[in-house]
């Protein structure tokens, strides 16, 4: 059976949208085009791929259809770039924008010349898990952690960064003279998060490992929202990953964690069964900027990871010394 990729793309675009009008609209093309074109996809298949009735939704043969669909798509787009020279895409999702993950990413992907790239913002480690099943992303970076019920079945993931981790406090903190800092000098301080803390599942192992039981948690706003938030906070801290980026007209000291010094995990996930073909090569950058740059330092002596991403350091890379 030979597929029409243009009815593959009309059947996508109508899954994404649940609604030929706006499937048509993101296809340039009349809604009666696309329901003809999802009509003769169907009949090729001999299946129904959607429900019509009350509305559009997928039919149980079209959720199974759809990653696949997805899958051809892309190696379509790939196939095309070999002839015309315009390059690979990697579609990458990122989660934990605050914390900057592109930083890490960029240093990684240096070597891998004309590559276009397209990054998607994603909300969290959940939804872009659920988007790479889908199909919907090549790659997802990030701090990955468990997900329950099993949704992170079929999804493999890379520890390629264990970054220091700061005590971020306002100028009126009553330790931020302090040179550095441990864990325990925060417990009476209250943890300000920059997101609700039931979606920031770091924040969450660190504060119940260390006693510190005052938290404070909201809408995500923006750094500078959190940052202003600090500076009128006197007892409130956060944590940053140290080489984060932060606001330098505010007045907020950034401040070493010891004894231990909690580490932050990056790790780039990818569905196992839709390897991208420039993976190997991204896992090679990444391991490279790694041993240059001392990213996978982990000493059980000195350092503190949740136990959740102990199995991460499972076959790293040992960091060059």
């Amino acid at each position: 059976m030979d597929l029409d990729l243009t009815l593959v793309r009309a059947f996508v675009a109508t899954a994404g949208t649940l609604h030929f009008g706006r499937a048509a609209e993101e296809l340039n093309t009349s809604q009666q085009v696309v329901s003809k074109r999802v009509a003769r996809l169907e009949e090729v298949l001999g299946a129904r791929l959607f429900e019509r009735h009350g509305g559009v939704r997928l039919s149980e043969a079209g959720e199974r259809f759809l990653p696949a669909a997805r899958e051809v798509l892309t190696a379509g787009e790939r196939a095309v770039a070999t002839v015309t020279g315009a390059g690979p895409v990697v579609r990458i999702d990122t989660w934990g924008h605050l914390y900057a993950p592109m930083r890490t990413v960029a240093e990684a992907v240096r070597a891998l010349g004309a590559v276009r790239w397209e990054p998607g913002p994603g909300r969290d480690w959940p939804s872009v898990a659920q988007a790479l099943l889908r199909g919907d992303t090549d790659l997802g970076f990030g701090r990955v952690h468990p997900l329950p019920d099993g949704r992170d079945a079929g999804l493999t993931q890379r520890l390629v960064r264990l970054e220091p981790v700061d005590v971020v406090v306002g100028p009126s903190h009553p330790l931020a003279a302090a040179d550095v800092l441990r864990p325990a000098d925060l417990r009476d301080s209250v943890l300000v998060c920059p997101a609700e803390l039931d979606r920031l599942d770091f924040l969450r192992r660190f504060a119940d490992a260390f006693g510190i039981t005052r938290r404070h948690d909201g809408p995500n706003l923006g750094l500078d929202h959190l940052a202003q938030h600090l500076r009128t906070a006197p007892e409130g801290f956060t944590v940053f990953p140290a080489d984060v980026p932060l606001p330098d007209h505010l007045g907020l000291r950034s401040i070493p964690l010891v004894e231990p010094t909690p580490l932050y995990a990056w790790s780039l996930a990818w569905r196992e069964s839709s390897r991208h073909p420039l993976l190997a090569a991204l896992l090679r950058g990444f391991a490279e900027s790694g041993r240059t740059r001392r990213w996978l330092e982990y000493r059980p002596q000195r350092d503190w990871l949740p136990d959740t991403d102990h199995p991460k350091l499972t076959g790293r890379q040992t960091p060059g010394r």
